[in-house]
């Protein structure tokens, strides 16, 4: 993916890609100029009520069970700043820098949606912390997913009037003095820009695209580690062939399939075995098109809602330029994020468990053909014996973060606020299986290049060598028992950075 320069936002057109730019890639960010008189035009809106004296939620009134106290104008200023002090009570780990910088974005853009009343100059200074690379301390625990990210976002937004925690250029530092350091002004909430700044699905929304991002490259990984066991146990890549997918056409289905032809392309392996009498391989190798396709495909289906998210109003209440009217109603509420948050878990959670039994079969001669464990003297050495139990041990984890968050619900508010989708919750826990699920297919891996060298020296496909040769320029042919922690650990960097990815599409081409 190329990186942008600057990314500019409306509100309506940016990108999973633009988030990558911005959150990883540090591109700059600004207001593309045709959106300014939306806001400014919404803004109006706001303070014609005010001057008005109309009484309309979240301008001059409480929040939640507190809508009813009506709030005196000379007042309104203290209101909005008390609101993000008030909802400053998340806990636990704070978010790293990607994800507080996707959070930041995200919540800029829909600012610059123009339904949230703000000035421009709010959202210039949220902008102003993301370019200068003030990253505001956000707790990662203590949000429901309605109405909104409340707790995380009030304490992204403390440091914009001078309060909190933030870190700059490596250091930990409050509010005020970051802002200090890179010369600027807190800012002064007006009507309504308290409640804009934290009412909204821009956390889990931001949790999302990260993740999915990982995800993306992970099923390509999992076809990668799937296509090597294929080979090292000597099974057949004829199920992959394009006419059994042509008359089931999942598109991640045929995706799968395709990816392992590429992959075993050539291989020696396969042609020395063509005739063996084999009839047919177990379904964690003869039907990874399937499950790993039906994991692409929910992840092309969390994409279609992360695209829709990013670009939507999430406000209450909403500012309409064109009546003048302010409508209270329920954009905050992450239902569509938490029930496809839980879906990506699920996804991300079922290529660990295929993988988990391939690793099996990889160790087992009855399956393999090969020494058990995949080691020389056995007995007097372990082998890869273990590796599987930790492979196990992950995936009996991911199944408990599996549980869906979204059949959840907790009402807050005095009841006001009877039904929340703990879409947060769900988005939060996809980055633990994604973490487990690279740490299953890293033992798969290696297990499957131990496994190579026994059918040497037959080589196996084009792509599948390329993996190999990356994995074994770091860890080398097992010969005695040694602490395989290490071994673990350094192929999983690799599919961490990206390196072994990039090194098997630069010999077998692009992965679908």
């Amino acid at each position: 993916m190329k990186n942008k320069d600057i990314v500019y936002i409306d509100g309506n057109s940016l990108t999973l890609e633009d988030i990558i730019s911005v959150a990883i890639n540090h591109a700059k960010v600004k207001i593309a100029p045709e959106a300014h008189e939306i806001i400014e035009e919404s803004r109006k809106v706001i303070e014609e009520i005010i001057s008005s004296g109309k009484i309309v939620y979240g301008v001059n009134t409480g929040f939640g069970a507190l809508s009813s106290v009506n709030i005196p104008q000379d007042q309104i200023e203290i209101l909005q700043a008390n609101l993000i002090r008030s909802h400053s009570c998340g806990v636990g780990d704070y978010f790293d820098i990607p994800t507080t910088r996707a959070i930041m974005l995200l919540r800029a853009n829909t600012l610059a949606k123009g339904y949230s009343g703000v000035r421009i100059s709010l959202i210039e200074s949220l902008i102003e912390l993301l370019n200068n690379g003030i990253h505001p301390l956000v707790p990662s625990k203590g949000s429901v997913g309605a109405s909104g990210d409340l707790a995380p976002l009030a304490h992204l937004s403390l440091v914009l009037i001078g309060e909190g925690k933030a870190e700059y250029k490596g250091n930990i530092l409050s509010g005020s003095d970051a802002l200090k350091q890179a010369g600027i002004e807190p800012v002064r909430l007006m009507a309504k820009e308290g409640l804009s700044l934290i009412n909204g699905t821009q956390v889990m929304c931001a949790l999302g695209v990260l993740n999915l991002y990982k995800a993306i490259a992970t099923g390509k990984i999992a076809d990668i580690a799937g296509a090597m066991s294929l080979d090292a146990i000597k099974g057949t890549p004829r199920a992959c062939y394009p006419e059994i997918h042509a008359i089931r056409p999942h598109p991640g289905q045929i995706a799968s399939a395709n990816n392992i032809l590429k992959l075993t392309h050539d291989s020696q392996i396969a042609a020395s075995h063509v005739k063996c009498p084999k009839v047919q391989d177990p379904y964690s190798i003869r039907c990874i098109p399937q499950v790993h396709g039906a994991s692409k495909d929910t992840f092309n289906y969390v994409k279609t809602i992360l695209k829709t998210e990013i670009n939507a109003a999430t406000d209450n209440p909403l500012v309409f330029v064109e009546t003048k009217e302010v409508l209270s109603a329920g954009n905050f509420h992450g239902q569509p994020l938490a029930l496809a948050m839980d879906f990506l878990t699920i996804a991300l959670a079922e290529l660990a468990n295929i993988s988990e039994r391939r690793i099996d079969k990889l160790i087992a001669p009855m399956f393999s053909g090969l020494p058990m464990f995949l080691i020389e003297k056995s007995g007097l050495n372990s082998g890869l014996m273990i590796t599987q139990y930790t492979a196990a041990a992950l995936v009996s984890e991911n199944k408990m973060y599996a549980t869906p968050n979204s059949v959840d619900s907790i009402p807050t508010s005095c009841d006001k606020e009877d039904h929340v989708s703990m879409g947060t919750n769900a988005a939060r826990k996809v980055s633990k299986v994604l973490c487990n699920t690279n740490y299953v297919l890293a033992i798969e891996l290696l297990c499957a290049c131990q496994a190579l060298d026994f059918c040497k020296p037959t080589q196996p496909g084009k792509g599948i060598q390329s993996a190999y040769n990356t994995i074994r320029n770091k860890v080398p042919v097992i010969t005695e028992d040694r602490i395989y922690k290490d071994d673990i650990d350094a192929i999983y960097e690799m599919i961490q950075n990206n390196q072994l990815l990039e090194s098997v599409e630069s010999t077998a081409g692009s992965l679908e």
